[in-house]
């Protein structure tokens, strides 16, 4: 039997953290209707119905004017929900598409129309898009502006980002890492996948997003075993680094958190308010063309 995922918290608070105009959350997902939206049968889960009136409704409530909506693995390359989400959500809306590398050219420029800026890739994801096909597919995006995204995961002891470090360089297209390349916070700065990130974000071609702390940390929120890693990144290139919630936190087994608290981690997180500005705004501007 397919798992169910339990559904994010119904009631987001007001936030403590005022956000600036043109925030951006640059990681979200939606499901359903799911007789409309049907997920693909190589799926690992199922999730709870998560609309667009829902996702509309909490970033209303965080001061959200922008968002990512980031093609999940559980549809598969049907890219159908999140491409007709756009013109649901009722602001400034882009789309990370899960494409195969033999999309026609015409298709590719029909998505650019629509809001798509970039191609995802789940490592380790049942019924995901190849690896290999990743280099092919990035050489004709790089016309678009497109960017490649990775989702990588280290649950085995190794150091995906660290194994791929010099194909992902090789790429004529930017790089964004989700979820801060899902390091462990336990195993140190020094950790072999968290230097090759940081090493790949020193090439001014590569982009981490800020989120996914109550995935990887073993405190409550702020999650305040990630601000050192939180630091090293900002030392290195305040310029590449954008905030997401990952919103409806699908697969998430632990302690649900209220995704206010998602937002307000970043006064902990990245306590200079300008610094956050650009996270929030300018940087998301750059990234994906809002």
């Amino acid at each position: 039997m397919i798992p169910l995922c339990q559904p994010p918290d119904a009631s987001p608070r007001e936030p403590k953290l005022i956000c600036p105009p043109g925030t951006a959350d640059c990681h979200v997902h939606v499901y359903g209707p799911l007789d409309q939206y049907p997920v693909a049968p190589t799926r690992s889960f199922d999730v709870p119905e998560a609309l667009p009136a829902s996702l509309r409704k909490l970033h209303d409530i965080l001061g959200v004017e922008r968002l990512v909506l980031v093609q999940p693995s559980g549809y598969g390359t049907d890219n159908r929900r999140h491409l007709d989400a756009v013109a649901e959500m009722g602001r400034p809306a882009r789309v990370i598409a899960a494409l195969r590398a033999d999309v026609p050219d015409a298709e590719l420029d029909r998505m650019h129309e629509a809001g798509v800026r970039g191609v995802r890739y789940n490592i380790g994801h049942a019924g995901a898009v190849p690896l290999a096909e990743m280099p092919v597919l990035a050489g004709r995006i790089a016309r678009l502006g497109w960017h490649v995204q990775l989702h990588v995961m280290d649950d085995q002891g190794r150091a995906p980002l660290a194994e791929m470090e010099s194909t992902l360089r090789d790429l004529p297209t930017d790089v964004v890492i989700d979820h801060m390349g899902s390091l462990r916070p336990d195993k140190g700065l020094g950790q072999p996948g968290f230097q090759a990130l940081l090493r790949l974000v020193n090439t001014g071609r590569c982009w981490v997003k800020l989120s996914c702390g109550y995935r990887m940390s073993a405190l409550p929120p702020p999650y305040e075993d990630m601000v050192p890693y939180v630091q090293a990144l900002l030392a290195a290139r305040p310029d590449r680094l954008v905030w997401a919630s990952d919103w409806p936190h699908v697969s998430f087994k632990g302690q649900m958190p209220n995704t206010t608290e998602l937002l307000d981690q970043m006064l902990t997180w990245v306590p200079d308010e300008q610094q956050r500005q650009r996270i929030f705004v300018r940087n998301p501007e750059v990234l994906y063309g809002f």
